[in-house]
């Protein structure tokens, strides 16, 4: 999941200023954790401490962590139904088909080890809030990517499974994309893109740059997209170490608390 946040990061000074090209400051002193990042590190949270629960037990430790980090951080750049989700006693799904549910996902396609379990896990998380249609399938193709970029499957059979699965087009270049495309936060305008950036990358910086590149919802569109190429390409170590840096200390216990809780499943399968 720390792709997704080094995305967001690295796409946070360009959210409002895009610039259309890939030849950038890969991080700069404007660079900071968005609510993308903050959101992915409380489903992480959240799946962590509901791991082999009921459903109904993990939707509830989703909103408790959600809500508790949108409150901890709450200038993070949330979207003003959410504001009014986190604040609320009583919150409940509002028919969202926005990128949230998308751009917080990653950590479920690193936490289970079926594709079944993997959409229907994305499914759990999209839907405490965006439970449109289209809200949900957008965090399904992010967290099937995912998983299948870390099993080490092939972009041509990730590109096949997410077209015929989720009827995404990802056959425009984004040579052709770019020029006209401009702010979207729907997932069906958003996800797609992110997810081409990462076919056309050959690394996890090349991914990055291309999704930014395009413009509109920067930081979110580098977040899904580096969310996927970390899982394919790994992180290189500099860009890591500038990431974590910009975490504070409360976030990166909740990042490494994910990292150790990840690996202690893998050793036990």
């Amino acid at each position: 999941m720390l792709g997704a946040i080094i995305g967001d990061m690295i796409g946070s000074v360009y959210e409002w200023h895009n610039i259309k090209t890939t030849d950038f400051p890969l991080f700069s002193s404007g660079c900071r954790p968005t609510d993308d990042s903050v959101m992915t590190i409380a489903v992480a949270e959240g799946l962590r401490l509901s791991y082999g629960k009921s459903d109904e037990e993990i939707q509830q430790k989703l909103i408790d962590a959600m809500r508790f980090y949108g409150r901890r951080y709450p200038e993070a750049g949330y979207g003003g139904t959410f504001i009014k989700w986190i604040r609320t006693n009583y919150p409940k799904p509002y028919n969202s088909w926005g990128n949230g549910s998308a751009m917080r996902v990653s950590p479920v396609g690193w936490l289970f080890d079926d594709l079944t379990k993997v959409l229907h896990m994305a499914e759990l998380t999209a839907a405490v809030t965006h439970n449109h249609p289209e809200g949900i399938k957008g965090a399904k193709a992010i967290a099937a990517a995912v998983f299948m970029a870390r099993k080490g499957m092939s972009k041509t059979r990730i590109k096949t499974f997410i077209e015929e699965m989720f009827d995404y087009d990802l056959d425009t270049p984004l040579s052709e994309i770019r020029p006209d495309y401009t702010f979207d936060v729907s997932c069906q305008g958003s996800v797609p893109q992110a997810i081409r950036a990462f076919l056309e990358g050959n690394s996890y910086e090349e991914a990055v740059r291309l999704a930014v590149s395009i413009g509109g919802d920067s930081d979110t569109i580098a977040c899904m997209a580096g969310a996927v190429a970390e899982a394919a390409f790994g992180i290189p170590k500099e860009i890591k170490a500038d990431g974590l840096a910009r975490l504070d200390e409360f976030q990166l216990r909740q990042v490494k608390a994910f990292r150790v809780f990840y690996h202690d499943r893998q050793r036990k399968k």
